[in-house]
């Protein structure tokens, strides 16, 4: 069912089935999607009036989200934030919700042996990329507060534009430059969080793939050589026959036409649920159906525990068009330094 209501969301204009579908759901969704947006204008106008007080953290924070629900391509530009800030010797945390994780605690702090079951797939992927501090809870001012005591000098939220009760310096949008905004309702009518008119209030917008606006930057996902789950062995995607894609992701076709771009056909291409636990097995079966099992480096580290030799994941990398990506880099070291030492 989810999968259909996302294609009436973004199926613009709706036709055939999907138009049938529209038609029946918007005496319901309508009034929902209208409630959906008196709440959160509410909510955002608590914490903008100083009705409700936000947490200001003692050093700059930083925040990748997005208006819509669904994958956009957060998850790459956290990373690519974090690898920019230490290669100019700043010491980066990354906060998160832990969705899709259930934590003994929290905050909870995310170790390189830390399951995906505990903190989630983003955060875990995050760590291992990049070994900076990650931190996890729902409340994201604990998170940060444990991170202050980790010498962190920048905070990143990876997701939580829409969480008001943390104060931010600095907030990025990444737009699926594919599938945009959709019907350009609010949820549950359409996949907006908030209206697009909040994207004027944002310091930078990210087109992820598509065409850029002028007011965007562009980003394209480059990816870099398979890399064995299993044993950590690196091979080029063109040496491997028969291969079986999973992509357990936001929006998974996006997945499967990087692999069309990089010139290979998949015998079989088999989406899942954004955050999905994997069941060996399952997985299992759908390799037997080739020679290979390639998936997403998010689906990767929830198969850690349990891979095959012929398991293999598809590492992409965040390119941001210059001059945005400068300015983006640049900004964040200015509005640091208007903040000092942390220990200050």
């Amino acid at each position: 069912m989810a999968s259909i209501i996302e294609k009436m969301w973004f199926q613009h204009p709706p036709k055939g089935g999907m138009l049938l579908l529209y038609i029946l759901l918007w005496p319901v969704f309508k009034p929902l999607s209208f409630l959906f947006g008196v709440i959160s204008q509410h909510k955002r106008r608590q914490y903008s009036t100083g009705k409700k007080q936000a947490y200001s953290a003692p050093i700059p924070v930083v925040v990748v989200g997005n208006i819509t629900a669904g994958g956009n391509g957060k998850t790459p530009v956290v990373v690519w934030l974090v690898e920019q800030l230490q290669a100019q010797g700043l010491k980066p945390g990354v906060v998160s919700r832990g969705y899709g994780g259930k934590a003994p605690h929290y905050p909870y702090y995310v170790e390189a042996t830390t399951s995906t079951d505990i903190a989630g797939d983003e955060p875990v992927l995050i760590q291992r990329r990049t070994n900076a501090p990650v931190a996890v809870a729902p409340k994201r001012s604990e998170a940060v507060k444990m991170l202050l005591d980790h010498n962190v000098d920048v905070i990143i939220t990876d997701d939580g534009l829409q969480h008001y009760a943390l104060d931010r310096d600095i907030e990025i949008v990444v737009i699926d430059g594919q599938r945009r905004f959709g019907n350009e309702h609010l949820l549950p009518l359409g996949p907006l969080r908030e209206t697009c008119e909040r994207l004027n209030n944002v310091d930078f917008l990210i087109c992820n793939g598509g065409s850029a606006q002028a007011n965007e930057a562009s980003m394209t996902l480059v990816p870099t050589d398979l890399i064995n789950v299993k044993t950590g062995e690196r091979c080029l995607i063109g040496d491997l026959k028969d291969i079986v894609a999973i992509a357990g992701i936001g929006h998974p076709p996006r997945f499967f036409s990087t692999l069309n771009q990089l010139g290979v056909t998949p015998v079989l291409c088999q989406p899942f649920a954004d955050h999905q636990a994997f069941e060996k097995q399952t997985l299992l079966e759908l390799a037997h159906q080739g020679q290979h099992l390639v998936m997403t480096e998010k689906d990767a580290v929830k198969c850690y525990a349990f891979a095959e030799d012929n398991w293999w994941y598809l590492p992409v990398n965040a390119d941001i068009a210059q001059p945005q990506a400068t300015d983006i880099i640049n900004k964040i070291i200015e509005v640091k330094e208007t903040y000092g030492s942390p220990s200050a």
